[in-house]
């Protein structure tokens, strides 16, 4: 009887450090006898108990990054948007803008953004409140999590949330990934399970047909 191994996937980056399931070509490379049936068959029912483990791990992970994802992206619509009013309200329009542009309606934003902004800010689940944001404010603070906040020039700022946005993207991209691969293992080894079991199921059929000759 061969045992079980579980060969690391090195050949992709995603799946790195995923066991590859071994897949069952031919019965007998695995089982010899009948007496080595359980056996194996305990074997891949613990392989595929460690890969549904890590499916299980990586749908945390990949419903983590899911609800994160929305929150930086609109965290960092808003610290661009006070960083537009910023530069609105200490510069004016930029003269690169397009000259064909609405001259009024550049100067009425430009007049906005030297006025405190009322906005709403969630203090819980459904609860709002009101609050007046100073014109011209050129730093903002940012809850990083684990009762941390931090205050950050808003260039700064934008260049983080940026960053974080593009690192939880590729991160959710990997970890969909890694779950195809899991998934993919799962089914390998339920039809390695299945194979064994079926070549069981006939070599005993095979021995019952054997007896019955020999008995007569």
């Amino acid at each position: 009887m061969s045992d079980v191994k579980e060969e690391t996937d090195g050949g992709d980056v995603a799946t790195s450090g995923i066991p590859k399931a071994p897949f069952v070509g031919t019965v007998e490379e695995f089982v010899t006898s009948l007496s080595e049936v359980d056996k194996v068959l305990t074997q891949f029912q613990e392989l595929i108990s460690k890969y549904r483990f890590m499916q299980g791990s990586l749908e945390k992970t990949g419903d983590g990054l899911a609800d994160k994802i929305p929150d930086i992206a609109k965290t960092l619509e808003t610290v661009r948007f006070l960083r537009r009013r910023h530069e609105l309200a200490s510069r004016g329009v930029d003269d690169e803008e397009e000259e064909d542009e609405d001259e009024e309606g550049r100067e009425a934003e430009v007049e906005a953004a030297k006025k405190p902004l009322r906005v709403h800010y969630e203090l819980a689940d459904t609860l709002y409140a009101e609050a007046d944001v100073e014109a011209g404010l050129s730093t903002c603070c940012i809850w990083l999590g684990a009762n941390v906040m931090l205050e950050y020039p808003l260039d700064e700022a934008e260049e983080m949330l940026a960053d974080r946005l593009a690192t939880a993207k590729a991160s959710l991209q990997t970890t969909k990934a890694r779950q195809e691969f899991v998934r993919e293992q799962i089914t390998t080894m339920e039809v390695n399970t299945a194979r064994v079991y079926n070549w069981s199921v006939e070599q005993r059929r095979l021995q019952r047909e054997q007896g019955d000759v020999e008995a007569k």
